[in-house]
C-alpha cells in the first residue's frame, strides 16, 4: 500500500516496529521516483504514537491520508485460549487501531479534514473456528469505522475500511499450503485466494478525492466470499 500511494504521487510515511524492513521498503520507493521515510511505530505504546505522527508531519506536513492496517493473529481454540493472546490480539488490532485513528484525526481536524483507512477482514462480518479473538478483533474494526465516521464527518475526516478475504501473505502462507488451507480455497467462489495488488483499487478510491461522498463505508475485497453459502 505505500509503494501504491507513493506511485500516486503521495508522500509516505511507512510506520512499522521492523524499523530494518521499513527502510528497505522506503529506499526503493526512493529509488523509483517517491517519497518515503521510515518511522519507528508501536500502535500499543501511546509515546510511540505520538512520536510517529510528529515525525511524519515534521517531513511531510499535515497528515491527509491514514492506512490503519497492524495486525497480529493467535490461533487457538476458545476453550483453551489464554487470556494474554486474547490480550495481545485486542491491543493491536483494535484498541492500537482506535489509538492510531484517534492521533491521526486530532491532527485532520485542525489541517481541514483527510481520510482514514481502516484494514478490516471479511472475519469481521463472517467467523471460521480457531480464531475467536481475530474475528472479535475485526468486527470491532467494523463498528469502529462506523461510529468514527459519524463523529468525525463534520470535521472533513472520512473514516473507511478495507475488509479483504483470504489474501496470501507472510501470516497465512503456511497454512494455505496444508490440506486445511487447500479445503478453504475451495469454499472460496472465485476459487482462489486474493492477490495484495487486488487491494490496490479500493485503497485509491478511499484515499482521494473520488470518494469524496463516501465514509462509514466497509469494502469487501474477498472473491465473493461473504456472499456465498453456508
Amino acid at each position: 500500500m505505500a509503494r501504491v500511494l507513493a506511485g500516486a504521487g503521495a508522500r509516505v510515511s511507512a510506520g512499522a516496529r521492523r524499523v530494518e524492513r521499513l527502510s528497505a521498503l522506503t529506499a526503493e520507493i526512493t529509488a523509483a521516483g517517491g517519497e518515503a521515510r521510515a518511522v519507528p511505530l508501536d500502535v500499543t505504546d501511546a509515546a510511540s504514537i505520538t512520536q510517529a505522527m510528529a515525525a511524519a508531519e515534521a517531513a511531510f506536513g499535515p497528515l491527509n491520508i491514514l492506512v490503519n492496517n497492524a495486525g497480529i493473529s493467535r490461533s487457538d481454540r476458545a476453550e483453551t485460549m489464554a487470556m494474554a493472546d486474547w490480550d495481545a490480539v485486542m491491543e493491536t488490532n483494535l484498541r492500537g487501531v482506535f489509538a492510531v485513528a484517534q492521533a491521526a484525526a486530532q491532527g485532520m481536524k485542525d489541517s481541514g479534514g483527510g481520510s482514514i483507512i481502516n484494514i478490516a477482514s471479511i472475519l469481521g462480518e463472517r467467523v471460521a473456528g480457531g480464531v475467536a479473538a481475530y474475528a472479535v478483533s475485526k468486527a470491532g474494526v467494523v463498528q469502529m469505522t462506523k461510529a468514527l465516521a459519524l463523529e468525525w464527518a463534520r470535521h472533513g475526516i472520512r473514516v473507511n475500511a478495507i475488509a479483504p478475504g483470504y489474501m496470501e501473505t507472510e501470516m497465512n502462507e503456511g497454512f494455505f499450503a496444508t490440506e486445511a488451507g487447500t479445503a478453504l480455497i475451495k469454499r472460496i467462489p472465485q476459487r482462489r485466494l486474493g492477490e495484495p495488488r487486488e487491494l490496490d483499487g479500493p485503497l485509491l478510491l478511499l484515499a482521494s478525492d473520488a470518494a469524496s461522498y463516501m465514509t462509514g463505508s466497509v469494502i469487501p475485497v474477498d472473491g465473493g466470499h461473504l456472499v456465498s453459502s453456508l
